[in-house]
């Protein structure tokens, strides 16, 4: 006998035999937010690093606190460093990287693509971008210098060869990793070849892309450094190695967290980007 339960003139029946509906465990990190914990994660580290240079276990020239590196922030600001301002170091390092990852996306997006439809394409651009995607940036850097100068153009020339390799990369993985299925459905209706590039292709490989965007962001931010160190007068890069050739350890920490947050609000607005243009990314 089943029980019955009338609520406003309806009839619901609970009976024993009703199946009650199963809540599928998930698997991985899932979508809940981490902030919390990254947010506990950066107070321990900040803490341990102020216990560590308070108790001077680490000399304080090698090691400084906090707050120094706060208030050598604050002086940075005011007085500028190696001759520029803060704002000029800054603005230099992202003149040089926007304009870098400007042109490595606009090269790097339909090269890949091509090299992921054709084979005569992936063919001709395999080999010179495996030839060099392995070596380390500062390994052509002379190469850059003798060639271009020591202007702007050999830093910016540097950073687009670091940066279009991943990019081109990811694309061509992106066309490989789409469903034949997908392709032959919209050829069935009609599709032209550019309608398969504009509305299957592209989309199916954005995920992709986006993700080699954001590698290639951070491998441009360590070349930029680098390229920065030599034959420069302007640059957070240049600002640290003239810091470090006086032992000012504080402008050292204060140039790194510049350069961290850069990559943090570069990498941040490529999520948002990822967010916005693929939603459905990791939910299938």
């Amino acid at each position: 006998m089943s029980n019955v339960i009338e609520t406003t003139g309806v009839v619901v029946g609970a009976g024993p035999d009703q199946p009650n509906p199963v809540h599928m465990k998930g698997f991985g990190a899932g979508d809940s937010s981490t902030l919390l914990i990254s947010l506990a994660t950066a107070a321990v580290l900040i803490s341990t690093w102020w216990v560590v240079a308070k108790l001077g276990l680490v000399p304080r020239l090698f090691l400084p606190t906090p707050q120094e590196v706060v208030t050598q922030i604050g002086a940075v600001y005011r007085d500028g460093y190696a001759g520029a301002s803060l704002g000029e170091h800054v603005s230099a390092s992202l003149f040089r990287i926007g304009t870098a990852a400007a042109i490595a996306i606009a090269a790097g997006i339909p090269i890949g693509l091509l090299m992921g439809l054709n084979r005569w394409a992936k063919g001709i651009f395999d080999t010179p971008i495996e030839f060099y995607w392995p070596l380390p940036p500062l390994a052509y850097l002379p190469l850059m210098i003798i060639w271009l100068g020591i202007g702007e153009t050999s830093k910016v020339t540097l950073l687009v060869l670091a940066m279009f390799a991943p990019i081109c990369l990811s694309a061509q993985a992106g066309v490989r990793s789409l469903p034949i299925e997908r392709v032959n459905a919209a050829r069935s209706l009609g599709a032209r070849p550019w309608q398969l590039l504009v509305s299957i292709v592209l989309p199916s490989a954005l995920p992709e892309i986006l993700t080699g965007i954001r590698i290639a962001l951070g491998v441009g931010w360590g070349t930029l450094v680098a390229a920065e160190l030599i034959a420069s007068n302007r640059g957070i890069g240049y600002m640290i190695m003239s810091a470090s050739q006086f032992l000012a350890t504080d402008v050292v920490f204060v140039g790194i967290g510049i350069i961290a947050a850069c990559a943090f609000a570069f990498s941040a607005a490529v999520r948002l980007l990822e967010a916005t243009l693929v939603p459905w990314k990791g939910k299938s």
